[in-house]
């Protein structure tokens, strides 16, 4: 009998990891078409309330979807007509900071092999090579038309989230018999994944706020374009923090001096800091209640799952992932491990008997 019972639950570990690898092919395969899906789907999320706080003001429906959308609409199109503005005048202006960019790096090099390093001016010119930076903004830029359809096809879908949305979650209790307790388990979702995205969207918002701000103090050229970078990249766990600020540091370095490049590193240092490490925390309350190293791995399952679209929504994904295994008895020990760390005093009371009748 034991044999048999565990030969059976071999085989069924088997069947499940089967079907977990066959779900992420499927993922993997799709993601052109599940991104902008989810996508939407988060944007919608975040426009929910508004849209139910005009309904309370008894706002017709259709007046009010309209206002939720028009304002949609008209602050991305103003961020994509800046963000494009600011991209083209960065790129006229390459051939003159690649000029800079060089005679710098062949200073550096030349100093790296006065103190002994061979061929240091052949490395450094690889390692900051311009030619990078050109190739991005052309890629950017030649890639401007697709992402203004992509954009205006994430925005019908979310028209059309934000009309069910109202009646999902009858439609769910209906179609799958859900019980209230499975009911107020997909509300906890959307109110966990609500708060986070509109709690990270004005950290990112003060980000870029704040960023500007310093750069246009310090006489950085295109501090808009930047801003606009950090309030994306804020989106984006750990490297964002970083990838934000490595082009305007460069730029401040071939663009100016070196001191004003150690203060835009510590401008950005200090915005990071106090916005990322301690506002956030503090207005989120208990934190993601997910374990930071899980928050890293996630970053690069997302991310090779469903491309770029999978590392912006790394962590609100996992959440959801993370409320939906704590459902069931036997996913929870899964939640628990994704979860944040477990103090003593946090376990609970019946472990702390158990394990100390068990010592006994």
């Amino acid at each position: 009998m034991n044999d048999q019972s565990s030969f059976s639950s071999i085989s069924q570990a088997l069947i499940i990891t089967a079907a977990i690898a066959i779900v992420l092919i499927l993922l993997q395969a799709a993601a052109s078409v599940i991104s902008p899906v989810l996508l939407a789907a988060f944007i919608a999320i975040v426009a929910t309330p508004p849209l139910r706080w005009l309904r309370r003001k008894r706002v017709p429906k259709w007046i009010a979807l309209a206002i939720v959308v028009f304002v949609l609409v008209e602050a991305g199109s103003i961020l994509a007509l800046i963000f494009t503005g600011q991209l083209e005048g960065f790129r006229d202006g390459l051939p003159g900071y690649q000029e800079r960019l060089m005679l710098l790096s062949d200073q550096f090099g030349g100093w790296l092999e006065g103190v002994g390093m061979t061929n240091a001016r052949d490395a450094v010119t690889d390692i900051f090579n311009p030619q990078i930076a050109v190739n991005l903004v052309r890629v950017a830029l030649s890639n401007v038309s697709g992402t203004v359809g992509s954009g205006l096809l994430v925005l019908l879908a979310v028209v059309f989230m934000l009309l069910e949305a109202s009646s999902l979650p009858a439609k769910l209790r209906m179609a799958f018999n859900l019980t209230e307790e499975a009911a107020d388990r997909f509300r906890s979702v959307m109110r966990a994944i609500n708060q986070y995205m509109v709690i990270k969207s004005l950290a990112s918002l003060a980000t870029a706020l704040c960023v500007w701000i310093w750069l246009w103090i310090l006489g950085i050229d295109f501090a808009v374009l930047w801003a606009i970078l950090a309030f994306l990249l804020n989106f984006v766990p750990f490297v964002g923090a970083i990838l934000m600020m490595i082009p305007p540091v460069l730029l401040a370095l071939v663009q100016v001096d070196i001191k004003t490049t150690l203060l835009v590193a510590l401008g950005y240092l200090a915005v990071n800091t106090v916005i990322g490490n301690v506002l956030e925390p503090k207005i989120m309350g208990r934190g993601l209640g997910i374990s930071t190293l899980v928050v890293f791995l996630s970053l690069l399952f997302w991310g090779w799952v469903l491309g770029m679209v999978g590392v912006f929504l790394a962590v609100p994904l996992t959440m959801a992932l993370m409320i939906a295994l704590d459902a069931s008895p036997r996913t929870r020990p899964i939640a628990i491990l994704l979860g944040p760390e477990v103090t003593p005093e946090a376990a609970p009371e019946e472990d702390i008997k158990a394990s100390s009748g068990a010592t006994d």
